[in-house]
């Protein structure tokens, strides 16, 4: 408490030198309304009381960020004072980024974490956040588990055995992963399916080892709540209980935690044949090298990154600290059977982790998306051909934008 009343009287103090100044933020997260007017109310808004420093908030899409940045390093002048962004997103936009190494930051930041960060020679971005996608189960499910079966480290087949108990036990297909049209039904796909049974996000796309992972998923598809292709989180389908085992990410599912903590579980995502993929989302804030005011930035960044800030993200959005200090200040309920969840799969001996790809256009999730509901969804045969070109497809994508495989890519 000592550390943080320093910094709330340091803040004080530079209220008055930061008095009248306003600087603009662009972030590729808290895009969703309810999340921008959160940061706006709850962390930008105080920030502004204590430095005098007032904080324009715009979210942005990826392909406006990167157009956006690009467009005013080119002219050599920017309105950009800040940035926050997946650590896929700074990839597009290196040369346009300021060397942040001298920045303070308001708490302790893992050498590991920073050096995510470190791209180009350059420190890009000090992380803000991180967060992941996990499966959370209603305890009533618990009962229906296969024999032998540990659900903290559950594999494929466990969940597809542990489906079909519930199915045949009472008629009902409880299982639920979200594929409307909103959904991030792609994530599941490239970042957990694709690494889980073929070790690859990639490289493997058309692998012998991707023809039997989409033979499973058909399998599985048979204890899927039939509403799923309607369903862009898992929120409310786990609230009225239409299902009672659900994957999706943290953000998406936790409103359901806050609800009725005493009903839900979060557990690890299921290991395939390869090993136990999972994506790790991490954000992070950089300053652009035509930013107008490098200070005033630097400012903004030491505040997101103090303890007090980072639970308070926690609590709106749903995103876990990067912050040591921060880490026993989680709260008790929804969000610390979150965190369970999201240690115990980090903790995963046999863990492969995947990054959210960067640097190349969004067509790469159609492509994940297009072939799921091909096979999946509409029950199609499984098309090696299909399968080769939307793989060639796929890797196009990465060599016309000339941009890295997303790990696990093999190297």
């Amino acid at each position: 408490m000592k550390k943080l009343s320093v910094l709330a009287v340091a803040l004080l103090v530079g209220a008055f030198a930061g008095l009248g100044q306003k600087i603009t933020w662009m972030s590729t997260q808290f895009v969703p309304i309810a999340e921008a007017e959160f940061v706006r109310n709850e962390i930008l808004a105080p920030f502004a009381e204590a430095t005098g420093i007032e904080v324009e908030f715009i979210g942005a899409e990826y392909a406006e960020f990167v157009s956006r940045v690009t467009a005013e390093y080119e002219a050599g002048k920017g309105e950009i004072a800040v940035l926050c962004a997946l650590h896929g997103d700074f990839v597009s936009v290196l040369d346009a980024l300021a060397d942040v190494s001298g920045v303070p930051v308001g708490g302790t930041i893992s050498e590991t974490l920073m050096k995510l960060g470190q791209m180009g020679g350059k420190q890009a971005y000090i992380p803000l956040m991180q967060a992941t996608y996990l499966m959370v189960a209603n305890k009533k499910a618990l009962e229906y588990l296969p024999e032998g079966a540990d659900v903290w480290a559950l594999t494929y087949d466990d969940l597809l055995q542990w489906a079909k108990n519930i199915y045949e036990a009472t008629g009902m297909q409880k299982l639920g992963i979200p594929a409307g049209p909103k959904s991030l039904l792609h994530r599941f796909i490239h970042g957990y399916l694709y690494p889980s049974f073929t070790g690859y996000q990639v490289l493997a796309f058309d692998s012998g080892a991707a023809v039997k992972m989409w033979e499973y998923m058909k399998e599985l598809w048979q204890y899927v709540n039939p509403a799923a292709p309607t369903w862009d989180a898992m929120d409310t389908p786990l609230l009225s209980e239409e299902v009672w085992i659900a994957w999706d990410h943290t953000a998406r599912v936790k409103q359901a935690l806050i609800e009725r903590p005493d009903d839900f579980i979060a557990i690890p995502s299921p290991a395939g044949p390869a090993g136990r993929g999972f994506i790790t989302v991490l954000a992070g804030l950089g300053i652009p090298a035509t930013s107008p005011d490098p200070d005033a930035a630097a400012k903004l960044i030491e505040y997101l990154t103090t303890p007090e800030v980072q639970v308070k993200i926690l609590q709106g959005v749903g995103f876990f600290p990067v912050v040591a200090e921060a880490a026993g200040a989680v709260p008790s309920g929804a969000l610390q059977i979150l965190a369970k969840g999201v240690s115990a799969q980090a903790a995963s001996p046999d863990a492969i982790v995947s990054f959210i790809p960067g640097g190349i256009s969004d067509e790469y999730k159609k492509i994940y998306k297009d072939t799921f509901f091909k096979f999946v969804i509409k029950g199609e045969p499984v098309d090696v051909e299909f399968l080769r070109s939307q793989a060639t497809r796929l890797r196009e994508l990465y060599l016309e934008a000339g941009a890295p495989y997303p790990a696990p890519d093999g190297s």
